[in-house]
């Protein structure tokens, strides 16, 4: 899946692009239960952070820390999750930042209790002038950090 995500995204077609990093491929989450949800996906294929090259590897965690700022700045969320996934099909290890706040699930719990139809739902689908809003603001974030470099 994440692979098809790239190849889209080199393709240009990938309408949840927001910009590549030099390890790294920022986008929005299809589905915005979480406003501002967002995913960092890494160029390299690897289940691992310790199989990626050592220069790689902490260029990699540097950019994500970035990216997770941008976002945090971006959509203001109480708590900022991080989780990074590689399992499954996917062989692109990827980050998840969940932009949380209050009340934003039964009981405070974490994200990954919710049921697929509480996570997926159809109204969680942004249409296309949010997308562009919710990638505007993510980008201009990245820019004020990468700005700053």
């Amino acid at each position: 899946m994440v692979c098809e995500r790239i190849k889209l995204i080199l393709q240009g077609n990938n309408p949840n692009f927001v910009r590549e990093l030099q390890t790294g491929y920022v986008v929005i989450g299809d589905y915005q239960r979480f406003k501002g949800y967002t995913l960092f996906l890494c160029k390299e294929h690897a289940t691992e952070l310790h199989f990626l090259d050592r220069n790689f590897r902490y260029l990699f965690l540097q950019e994500m820390s970035l990216v997770a700022e941008a976002v945090y700045n971006a959509f203001h969320p109480h708590k900022l999750n991080y989780e990074l996934l590689g399992a499954g099909n996917a062989v692109h290890m990827h980050w998840h930042f969940f932009p949380r706040r209050g009340g934003d699930t039964p009981e405070a719990g974490p994200v990954w209790k919710l049921s697929k139809a509480e996570m997926y739902g159809e109204e969680y689908l942004p249409d296309e002038q949010e997308l562009f809003e919710l990638k505007k603001k993510l980008d201009e974030e990245l820019t004020k950090l990468l700005d700053k470099q």
